[in-house]
């Protein structure tokens, strides 16, 4: 039976807003987009769902996220200071925790996500059979990359083994909204030849990729002069590594990475010509403001990517490095980190910046629903509301006392609310959050869970 929601905006993102507009929705798909009158008589047996003072919009994306790590929300505060520190934790922690732990605490990221809006992830995993059940049993779409590490060149052969089995065992969990993805997970942490390894083994098998890429000082450093952290760390082990003196964006292109069309996640330390080479190449970006300045890893150039058109969208990262699972607020930090001058801004010297250099809500609210969608290659069936695409779809409410009064609807979206506002998340159809409703007996238990875990990692030793 179809179903309609309506609702004082619809806003489709490829199309002008809607005002008193109306989704229709048959099965998994959006069988009409248009005023609410003219969508009800085109449908006079649906049921309605009208949601007053709201705004109807396409899913939101989190182009980036980490949902193995939810339990360390706040684990990590104390090596914010040292990313190279902040990471062996992470990785020692994480080598402690279980197969159910691992579960537990992916489940409770998917059903944060569910609650903020969200409908599609780019999950990264070292476990990701994990995320995989937790985005299918919270009723979410997505791809979730497995992970793959080793920065020693004879290991190359034997790591893309161990991944091309691991893609054939997440192939068995795959369904029509969760697929495979591979990451070779950093150019600190992958081999050169095992770059092109994997790459090749993603072209052939059609396997989505996604890396980090272009994330902090420290990267660059060892990219361009072979000094710092990682290539101290690689040393210790025996590692021999000559650095190939060329950015980290030139060096997957040498290396095939962006013959795949990639997904970047970070792409902070990129120059104009980087970001045009992943422009060229189709590869998308994941930009992640709030992690990236929570980390202290600097700002990346979103305003340039929106202005060079490249396929951008919107990630939290992990809630160990954000806090937070909340692209409504990653949208509005996106804007407003934007809009600040660098040193070598016009504005710094005393200028002011063209107003239409500015990024603005609209190009915020794009990235974080259609521009998300375009940077994982899903455009064809997510990120806006238009006949046939899939029914992923969220009823965010505009009737809180932070959004009075409220004149426009994006601008309302993008700098007052926030994921505590949505009222309704619906993927392919199926209503997965309704009204703070869903999982509410689910999640109260794997809170429990989630804090004896917790007390098992702080119990650790970490030296």
């Amino acid at each position: 039976m179809t179903a309609i929601y309506s609702a004082r905006w619809v806003l489709p993102i490829i199309s002008p807003a809607i005002d008193n507009g109306a989704v229709a929705v048959d099965k998994s798909e959006i069988a009409a987009v248009g005023p609410k009158l003219e969508i009800v008589s085109r449908f006079p047996d649906a049921r309605v769902s009208d949601f007053g003072e709201a705004a109807i919009l396409p899913g939101l994306v989190n182009a980036h996220s980490h949902l193995e790590l939810t339990v360390m929300r706040g684990f990590l505060e104390a090596e914010e200071h040292d990313f190279f520190a902040w990471l062996r934790k992470l990785t020692l922690a994480r080598m402690g925790m279980t197969p159910e732990d691992l579960r537990i605490s992916a489940k409770c990221g998917a059903i944060e996500a569910a609650r903020a809006g969200i409908t599609c992830m780019g999950d990264s995993s070292s476990s990701a059979a994990e995320p995989m059940r937790a985005l299918r049993e919270t009723g979410l779409r997505g791809i979730v990359y497995q992970e793959s590490f080793g920065p020693d060149p004879n290991s190359a052969d034997g790591n893309v083994a161990k991944l091309r089995d691991q893609v054939g065992e997440l192939r068995r969990l795959e369904s029509n909204l969760v697929r495979t993805g591979v990451s070779p997970h950093a150019p600190y942490t992958v081999s050169a030849p095992q770059l092109e390894l994997i790459s090749r083994l993603a072209i052939d098998d059609k396997l989505p990729v996604m890396m980090h890429a272009a994330e902090a000082k420290a990267e660059q450093l060892f990219m361009m002069e072979g000094r710092g952290p990682f290539a101290d760390g690689l040393k210790r082990r025996g590692i021999d590594w000559q650095p190939p003196g060329i950015s980290a964006i030139q060096y997957l292109a040498r290396h095939a990475v962006l013959e795949t069309k990639p997904l970047l996640a970070h792409c902070v330390t990129v120059s104009d010509a980087d970001i045009e080479l992943i422009r060229q190449s189709g590869a998308g970006i994941a930009h992640c403001p709030k992690s990236n300045a929570k980390l202290g890893h600097g700002r990346a150039p979103f305003a340039q990517f929106v202005a060079q058109e490249t396929r951008v969208g919107l990630g939290s990262d992990s809630v160990a490095s954000n806090n937070t699972c909340d692209i409504l607020e990653e949208a509005r930090f996106a804007t407003l980190l934007a809009r600040l001058p660098s040193a070598t801004d016009d504005a710094a010297r005393g200028e002011l910046r063209p107003a239409n250099d500015l990024v603005n809500a609209d190009d915020a609210l794009f990235a974080a629903t259609l521009g998300g969608a375009r940077a994982l290659g899903m455009d064809n069936q997510i990120g806006a509301l238009a006949d046939s695409l899939q029914a992923d779809i969220v009823v965010i409410g505009l009737n809180g006392a932070h959004q009075q009064p409220m004149q426009n609807p994006t601008d309302a979206l993008i700098f007052s609310s926030s994921g505590g506002d949505v009222l309704l998340t619906i993927v392919a159809g199926e209503e997965i959050y309704r009204n703070d409703s869903a999982n509410d007996l689910e999640l109260g238990r794997l809170r429990s869970e989630m804090r004896a875990i917790r007390v098992k990692l702080d119990s650790l030793a970490f030296t």
